[in-house]
């Protein structure tokens, strides 16, 4: 099979596309035929060598935690599924032909490969970074850098449970802020008083790591009513960084129910060939997307 793979940190150049054996279930597990890969900023984040502290590689490795697919080798172990099923999940190097998921859930009835395949890692992000910044129905959150995957994600999920959100994105996408729910203004100088005008302010997340956490601070009041995932220097201001994945199986759920009440949608933005993993990367390191950026097998 064919599977994208790194040798040594450093930049999209390292990315290899290569031959390799395919991988098998062990127990408590299921291989898939991949049909779709999920692009996270955690894919570039660990290809560069970044400490995440939940991610520890051992070089060579692969590359990707989500994908979709249909299920080809079911491990010990495992009920509920079988081979011939679609289903998205998380696992680990999922950039590939056939792939090994920890946690999956079969496809939600209407949603296609490529729109699947974006959905675990961001949906359980999302529902994490809510629940440990406490905020509470009622209340507002601001969202940084809320255009993305884990932003359309949170948009949506918070107002499923009547949060009031104010989002900061680039000037093209507020009115797609504005489609999903939010207050929309844009970042750039004066956003403190922009965001100040839109309403008060209970907690605040940092999707983007663009440099903001004081200023969220100061916006909330406290330190700990601010979570990042992007900035690891967010702790030596008293935020916390939020690293660690929750229960998988959960988000997945959570998603699946969401997604069949028509309460989320995340736009795929651009698909790549699985080959053209390392330009994905590129896009994805830049930012100002707008949803999901996913690979096609």
């Amino acid at each position: 099979m064919k599977k994208v793979s790194f040798a040594e940190f450093g930049g999209p150049d390292v990315l290899r596309f290569v031959d390799a054996e395919k991988p098998h279930a062990g127990p408590g597990r299921i291989r898939i035929a991949v049909r779709a890969a999920g692009v996270n900023p955690v894919d570039w984040r660990i290809r560069e060598g970044q400490v995440l502290g939940a991610h520890p590689i051992e070089l060579p490795s692969g590359v990707g935690l989500d994908a979709s697919g249909v299920v080809d080798e079911v491990g010990e172990g495992v009920e509920g599924v079988e081979v011939g099923d679609r289903v998205f999940g998380e696992g680990a190097s999922t950039y590939a032909e056939f792939a090994v998921l920890s946690a999956w859930a079969r496809m939600p009835e209407g949603l296609s490969f490529e729109e699947a395949a974006g959905y675990p890692s961001v949906v359980e992000t999302a529902l994490r970074v809510i629940r440990e910044v406490g905020v509470r129905p009622g209340r507002t959150l601001l969202v940084s850098g809320a255009s993305g995957g884990v932003g359309s994600a949170v948009l949506q999920i918070a107002r499923d449970r009547g949060i009031t959100v104010i989002g900061t994105a680039g000037a093209p996408n507020q009115d797609y802020l504005r489609g999903l729910g939010a207050l929309a203004t844009t970042y750039g100088e004066g956003w403190v008083g922009r965001v100040r005008r839109l309403g008060r302010v209970d907690a605040a997340l940092d999707l983007a790591g663009s440099g903001v956490i004081r200023e969220l601070v100061e916006l909330t009041g406290d330190p700990r009513k601010v979570v990042s995932i992007a900035d690891l220097s967010a702790p030596q201001l008293g935020v916390r960084f939020s690293g660690t994945a929750g229960s998988v199986p959960e988000a997945l759920a959570e998603a699946v129910d969401l997604i069949t009440r028509g309460r989320l949608h995340i736009p795929v933005e651009k698909s790549y060939p699985l080959s053209e993993a390392a330009t994905a990367h590129i896009d994805s390191r830049a930012g100002h997307t707008r949803g999901r950026r996913v690979l096609l097998v």
